[in-house]
């Protein structure tokens, strides 16, 4: 069972392979990310962050939700040396972390509620579990940022996330926070596969931020692998990247 469905502005798709799966359950997952835009949409003026940057909302009625991913967001910005960073000119900014976390959390649901089997994508960041309808692991594929069209790399995901940070589709909405004014011009791609979409999500904005530097950063983390596209076209990526390399 799989349905797309548009929300955060982007398709997301949730599929879950094993026959006792009803509609329900997929609806359910979709309700889940509507509640998230509902607490951590920056672009709605009634979101709970947007009332929280309004000065509208006092601190003891914060959220479960908010003060999980804050937390989350310094924890972050601490193991990324600062380059992880969510205030943008006085107002908070979860965004860079809050697909990956909720993706996650509706993974954990599926696993909680028995499922083996299941794959939910939002906007690219994805993770996976299990087997795909064939009985084989998941494929997925990085486009090519300068042609959306083809695929340059197609790797076999299995109970691991992978997240994308990029310019080519929302320009540069990822900054290095020591240089806030300069735009990262050097890469235009950097793919990260982790233990779980959170994790190479969060890594992924973090590392983007530092521009070049940032695969370096990947490659010293235990449990992480990525692949990074620059301005010229050329890719740079980990050690242990090709593992996960679609092999025919």
């Amino acid at each position: 069972m799989t349905e797309t469905r548009i929300l955060w502005d982007m398709p997301i798709t949730v599929t879950i392979v094993d026959s006792k799966a009803t509609k329900k359950d997929i609806n359910d997952i979709y309700l889940y990310f509507s509640h998230i835009d509902a607490v951590f949409n920056t672009f709605r003026e009634d979101s709970e962050i947007s009332r929280i940057n309004a000065n509208q909302l006092p601190l003891h009625r914060w959220s479960k939700e908010i003060k999980e991913v804050l937390a989350l967001c310094e924890e972050t910005k601490r193991q990324t040396n600062g380059f992880f960073e969510i205030r943008r000119n006085g107002s908070l900014d979860p965004l860079g972390i809050v697909k990956g976390w909720a993706v996650h959390n509706a993974c954990d649901s599926l696993l909680d509620e028995g499922f083996d089997n299941y794959y939910i994508e939002a906007g690219g960041d994805i993770e996976t579990h299990g087997y795909n309808d064939k009985g084989k692991r998941w494929t997925v594929g990085i486009r090519n940022p300068f042609n959306r069209k083809e695929i340059v790399k197609k790797l076999i995901i299995q109970n691991k996330g992978i997240a994308t940070s990029g310019t080519y589709i929302r320009g540069n909405h990822i900054v290095n926070p020591f240089t806030p004014t300069t735009p990262i011009n050097d890469i235009v791609s950097l793919t990260i596969i982790g233990p779980d979409v959170l994790e190479a999500d969060r890594m992924a904005t973090a590392a983007f931020a530092m521009g070049k530097n940032g695969i370096t950063f990947i490659e010293t983390l235990p449990g992480f692998e990525g692949y990074m596209i620059d301005s010229r076209g050329q890719a740079t990526f980990t050690e242990g990247f090709s593992q996960y390399v679609y092999k025919n």
